[in-house]
């Protein structure tokens, strides 16, 4: 039996978690805005309820052979990756200039905490 390296485990869990992260926060503000509070609360509860249940085995496989600051800007880098196309395509936000620079900040962020792993 093949098994993916860690790595990919990590990401692949973080990147699922981070799709239900995303709907969670700010999913509500498109599908529930006539809603009450009280009611997108509780459905981004309900939603974030998947991200947990992904991220937690995600951030464990990955403490394996990550340090807890490389696994936090991997999961910084996957939410901007997750949250762009997000604002882009479902929340219909105009792409902007400032996606790049942050993506090339995150960048500098993989760069320097991973150089000596």
């Amino acid at each position: 039996m093949t098994y993916l390296p860690i790595w990919a485990q990590t990401a692949g869990l973080l990147l699922l978690s981070n799709v239900f992260m995303t709907f969670a926060w700010y999913g509500h503000l498109k599908n529930l805005n006539s809603k009450p509070w009280w009611i997108a609360a509780l459905v981004s509860w309900g939603i974030a309820l998947f991200e947990y249940l992904l991220q937690v085995p995600a951030n464990r496989i990955g403490a394996s052979e990550f340090s807890l600051a490389q696994l936090k800007i991997m999961q910084e880098v996957i939410t901007l990756a997750v949250f762009v196309p997000f604002a882009v395509y479902y929340m219909n936000q105009s792409m902007r200039l400032d996606f790049l620079w942050a993506g090339l900040c995150l960048l500098g962020a993989v760069y320097f905490i991973f150089r000596g792993a």
